[in-house]
């Protein structure tokens, strides 16, 4: 692990040719991008962050409201509508601060955590994007793969979508957004056209939604997991981007990106309970449609898998690094992102036989860990505001207490939030259990509990005296 890491803004790196190119290896890992290498426009984050949720996993989403939760169509709607758009908007927030700092998300949460702090959520998301969501989009993109085309056993559609999506990755930054670039219209107009189709053999009215309040606020919590879900790679799609750039613009179509396309597909998700579906498997989904826009449908299903895995195992390469194991190699993260690809595939295999098991429980258990995450990221960059946090960022073994406080208060959100307010299928908290209609809160208690720590925590630190 390395003690002292400088992370310092360069105008040019003699070891990178980088740049604007699209097949070539991204070099390095998660050191700041030369200022001669920035290129883009807020506009391509629109695509970025729409395509990879054109695919199966976001229309689960929506089912679980009427499916699993008891709600009504309307009812998971209002859901749907304000979980995303939390998640989005926080995503949007941290897409900003890419272009600034010219480093991944993971390193800029070293402001609030760290460097040794900051290996706790840097590790967790690894996992998180490099193995759990890698495997799950491989097993959805898999069988959409296997239902379009039967003659192919299904192991073997897994290596062919896992192939494809390490491909991607391996190559890195500049790949990945375009390969998200021209799958958006493809993908866009599938997915538009067959949800419309869904939702007119919908009957909103159909189910009267038993799930009370309970029901809501899980599924509000799941939606905001799956929209926030992408929140620790945000910057990572932005570092490139020049550092002028102004943040609104960023902030827009990366919030807009991800709202609109889980919106779309989760209320169709929802639409397909109303219309009879009965579980949570992509034939759901594609019966309801005619048989061409079907078999559309399973291809743009198992394309958009790949649109997601390739952001998944980039991002989770990039978190690895962050955790501060240096690699001498400079195509570092490249080699990182084939690890990852492995292992997220020996996973994928492993749960292929049981791929019609619900995710409700992994969609919670994300957002119970990145609430607290946020809430120390966002209360330190308010404390911080009006100065700069370079400093902060660049020294790998400082150990100034105040830059180490975020994981107490992220680690006590947490267990604090999960014992009291969670309510999934594998542990329900003390609240849920005897007032049911509480729901599930511990996101939004993980957030406010870690914020008003850190904020006690920064304080104390810096009104200590300054030894002589």
């Amino acid at each position: 692990m390395a003690s002292s890491t400088v992370l310092q803004p360069v105008l040019h790196d003699p070891d990178r040719d980088y740049g604007a190119k699209v097949v070539a290896v991204e070099p390095g890992g998660i050191e700041f991008i030369p200022l001669d290498e920035r290129h883009g426009r807020p506009l391509q984050l629109l695509w970025t962050w729409t395509s990879p949720n054109m695919e199966f996993a976001t229309i689960g989403v929506g089912i679980l409201g009427p499916l699993f939760f008891g709600l009504s169509f309307w009812q998971s709607l209002l859901a749907i509508v304000l979980g995303t758009a939390l998640g989005s908007a926080t995503h949007g927030v941290l897409s900003s601060w890419g272009p600034g700092h010219g480093l991944a998300q993971m390193v800029i949460s070293r402001s609030g955590f760290g460097f040794l702090g900051n290996i706790l959520p840097a590790g967790i998301n690894a996992l998180v994007a490099g193995v759990g969501w890698f495997a799950v989009n491989s097993v959805s993109g898999a069988l959409a793969l296997h239902a379009l085309v039967d003659a192919l056993p299904k192991p073997a559609c897994l290596v062919i979508v896992v192939t494809a999506q390490m491909l991607i990755a391996f190559f890195g930054h500049n790949l990945v957004h375009a390969f998200e670039k021209y799958a958006f219209p493809v993908l866009a107009v599938v997915f538009v056209i067959a949800a419309v189709v869904v939702l007119s053999k919908s009957h909103p009215g159909a189910a009267s939604g038993g799930g009370g309040i309970g029901g809501f606020l899980v599924m509000t919590g799941a939606t905001f997991g799956y929209a926030a879900g992408w929140n620790p790679y945000a910057a990572d799609y932005t570092r490139y981007l020049p550092p002028d750039t102004p943040k609104r613009p960023v902030a827009l179509y990366a919030g807009l990106g991800v709202f609109l396309s889980c919106v779309l597909l989760e209320v169709a998700g929802s639409a397909v309970v109303t219309a009879g579906g009965k579980e949570l498997a992509p034939a759901s989904f594609t019966d309801l449609l005619p048989t061409w826009l079907g078999k559309l449908a399973l291809l743009c299903i198992c394309l958009g898998a790949v649109a997601a895995n390739a952001i998944n195992i980039y991002s989770g390469s990039l978190s690895f690094m962050a955790v501060g194991i240096r690699l001498p190699t400079h195509i570092a993260r490249a080699s990182v992102a084939l690890v990852f690809g492995a292992v997220g595939f020996l996973v994928a295999l492993g749960g292929i036989k049981n791929a019609g098991a619900t995710y409700e429980a992994f969609l919670l258990i994300i957002s119970y860990w990145i609430g607290p995450w946020l809430g120390v990221v966002f209360t330190d960059r308010w404390l911080r505001r009006g100065t700069r946090v370079d400093e902060v960022l660049a020294a790998a073994g400082h150990r100034n207490s105040s830059e180490q406080a975020g994981v107490v208060p992220m680690i006590i959100g947490v267990v604090i939030s999960i014992w009291l307010f969670a309510n999934q299928t594998d542990y329900v908290g003390i609240v849920p259990k005897h007032h049911p209609a509480f729901g599930d809160l511990a996101f939004e208690t993980g957030f406010l509990i870690s914020a008003v720590l850190y904020w006690a925590l920064f304080r104390l630190a810096r009104s200590r005296p300054v030894p002589q």
